[in-house]
């Protein structure tokens, strides 16, 4: 507990001959990331009022305990009626103290921490510390003086990039970039307080960011660098409200006097605060970390210090890569040494196709590769801590692999199907250790897409559902913990749209039609672009297993269009390209399948395209809730943002429901049951139940 309040503690350095006063040390304690709630920003004030004072103290160095600086603002308090002081304030004191002020920054510096150290007068940081203005994550601008004070040490352009896309800089690039001042070699609280001293025997100026304007200058003289900067970064987040809202503020720190661009600053953050984007994309902050629900608190993870993928095609590969990436050793297995080979090369195009694009440096990627060991053989999995196994998706051939598994693997290793849709208990029962067996679903490409449901199976133990968990954020992965069914949350959802795509063709609309209005509503792609990249013969084969039929994608598939792997599917494509073009071929077998249907095709325009592709995923959504298979509406909401690309500042489907309403969903839902016959597009009786009490999925 500090001597200021239960966060805040106020120490002194006593003065040495040559520096001429004692040294204030303010240091902030909030676990766990040292959030700027209330208490801290009161505390800081009474602090820097008492230094401010005190004669005998020529300089202060703010600091913060724990594992970071200050990681940003406590976002619980956006919303609500504000406190004093505000964040503001506390900056505006810490810029107008008379005498030097040194932050001292560890781990990360990020939101308002980042916006509190550009007030102070220098800026010392720890060789591993980082640095960054994430608010645009949460459909937010910084709102402390960010956009002023960061282009006045980057330039705008660089300010821009840094603010537009949330993502942080190192120290070296910080440091080289004159964001700090210099980095601390040995222990940071020692090297800060002996920086603040050379800072007062030489008498430095205390020369404020707000009023360096050399690094404006070439933007005031000529914005169209500026301007081109800023359309090149918001050309891909159509629909946002926060990019284009930071731009405004960084343009106008070279447009106009500080203080006037500062409150236009704050302006423009109350009114993304109360937006309904920002609200959404709060929404999915928050159901991103909620607590997995039936998981004892103090259950530990297993360690995890060796991994087994077996497979070496298109996904297991991915996986392998995911493992050597976060740094730990992988074995990939395969059946022949050819299949291996072929794996390997794939794995090492994929980096090289990174190195090209200037994701990765050759080093890295020699790292990486260097932490992968090919080997035929399941035995090869003996050592392993856990093991994935990422084969054709086959339920007797996933039981043959997890007999073998059984027979192979250590005791205690975690043993994981990467399966989109199989039953993980039906795979568990082929082992003699159920307990150790969980479903680990990656999404395509598994190096790339960042979601990872964790399928719970009726037998998972607990330790082995946080090992899971806990791997995937080493992997880098948002994890979701769902439960076992056809496709569990996000597929079984899907596979409801792709029958409304369907009869959406059969009635009368074109997949550019349905491509556009999609796209329009903000995913990366609609269903029939993304049947094409994932290959339409793999939901012909998913379908026969299940004795199931779609008309025109079966005739398609018949037709050798399985996709983008042939060069044509619902779309055709050029040689070497992904963008998808309509083909009047196409066209001519969803005509004829109308015509064999004896349906009258019309025009379907995009808000009905949207409401009859998006509605079906929400009633499903509440059968999945109602069954337990999601445990809260935010994890189905996740799983949509972060594995098939749902706008987040739509907050996903659960919540755009809430959004609309229910009972308008339940009447829209009767209406298009009762149109088509269809009895799955009657109203779950969840959204039924809600809509009667005037209530939403977030209740």
């Amino acid at each position: 507990m500090g001597n200021i309040n239960a966060s805040v503690d106020l120490r002194r350095e006593p003065a040495l001959a040559a520096a001429g006063g004692e040294i204030a040390i303010v240091t902030v304690d909030n676990p766990p990331v040292n959030a700027l709630k209330h208490e801290v920003r009161a505390g800081l004030a009474e602090a820097l009022t008492r230094v401010r004072n005190d004669a005998s103290v020529a300089a202060v160095v703010i600091a913060c305990a724990g594992r970071t600086f200050f990681a940003g603002a406590d976002i619980t308090e956006f919303g609500k009626p504000p406190q004093m002081p505000g964040l503001g304030e506390v900056i505006a004191e810490v810029e107008a103290m008379p005498k030097p002020v040194v932050a001292a920054v560890h781990g990360t510096a990020l939101g308002g921490g980042f916006e509190l150290a550009l007030a102070c007068h220098f800026r010392i940081a720890a060789p591993t510390a980082r640095l960054g203005l994430p608010e645009v994550k949460l459909g937010l601008l910084p709102g402390a003086g960010g956009t002023q004070r960061l282009p006045r040490l980057l330039g705008p352009e660089k300010a821009l990039r840094m603010i537009v896309t949330g993502d942080p800089v190192g120290a070296a690039e910080a440091c080289a970039d004159g964001i700090i001042d210099e980095i601390a070699e040995g222990d940071l609280g020692a090297a800060t307080v002996a920086f603040a001293r050379r800072v007062v025997s030489e008498k430095r100026p205390l020369q404020r960011v707000r009023d360096r304007d050399d690094k404006l200058l070439a933007a005031r003289a000529d914005p169209r660098p500026f301007e081109e900067a800023a359309a090149a970064l918001t050309r891909r987040l159509r629909g946002r409200e926060a990019p284009a809202a930071c731009v405004e503020a960084v343009r106008n720190a070279f447009t106009l006097p500080f203080d006037e661009g500062l409150r236009r600053e704050s302006e423009l953050f109350r009114k993304l605060v109360a937006g309904d984007q920002s609200k959404a994309q709060r929404h999915v902050f928050f159901a991103e970390r909620a607590k997995v629900r039936n998981l004892p608190e103090d259950t530990r993870p297993r360690p995890i210090a060796h991994a087994a993928v077996l497979g070496a095609g298109t996904m297991g590969g991915g996986i392998a890569m995911c493992f050597a990436n976060a740094g730990i050793p992988v074995t990939v297995i395969e059946t022949s040494a050819d299949l291996l080979q072929k794996g390997r090369e794939g794995i090492a195009a994929n980096y090289r196709a990174t190195m090209a694009r200037g994701g990765l440096s050759a080093e890295d990627m020699e790292r990486r590769l260097g932490l992968m060991t090919g080997a035929v053989g399941i035995d090869a999995a003996a050592e392993a801590d856990v093991v994935i196994e990422a084969v054709f998706e086959d339920m007797e051939l996933k039981k043959r692999v997890f007999a073998e598994l059984d027979r192979v693997a250590k005791p205690g290793a975690l043993l994981a199907t990467n399966t989109s849709t199989l039953d993980v208990d039906e795979i568990a029962r082929a082992t003699a250790r159920p307990r150790d067996v969980v479903g680990t679903h990656f999404f395509s490409p598994a190096n790339v897409m960042r979601l990872l449901e964790i399928v719970r199976g009726a037998d998972s133990a607990p330790d082995a559902i946080a090992t899971a968990l806990s791997l995937a954020r080493r992997l880098g992965k948002v994890p979701v913990v769902v439960g076992v069914c056809y496709g569990f949350v996000g597929n079984r959802m899907l596979a409801q749209r792709s029958i409304e795509a369907e009869r959406l063709l059969l009635e009368g609309a074109l997949p550019h039609e349905v491509e556009a209005a999609l796209v329009e509503f903000g995913l990366p792609m609609g269903p029939f672009a993304m049947m094409d990249l994932a290959g339409l013969d793999v939901g012909c084969l998913i379908r026969k297993s299940r004795g199931e039929h779609a008309v025109i994608e079966d005739a398609l598939c018949e037709a050798g269009r399985f996709g983008q792997k042939t060069g044509k599917g619902y779309f055709r494509y050029e040689q070497g390209s992904r963008t998808p073009i309509p083909d009047l071929e196409v066209e001519r077998v969803i005509v004829d399948a109308s015509a064999r249907a004896g349906i009258s095709r019309r025009h379907i325009g995009a808000d009905e395209i949207v409401e009859r592709t998006v509605l079906p995923m929400v009633n499903e959504g509440a059968r999945i809730l109602e069954e337990g298979i999601a445990a809260r509406p935010g994890d189905i909401d996740v799983v949509w943002v972060y594995g098939y690309g749902w706008p987040v500042w739509r907050g996903g489907p659960m919540y755009y429901a809430d959004r609309q309403g229910i009972a308008h969903i339940r009447d829209r839902l009767l209406h298009y049951a009762l149109r088509s016959g269809d009895d799955s597009l009657q109203p779950a009786p969840l959204i039924e139940r809600l809509a009667a009490e005037g209530r939403g999925f977030a209740s």
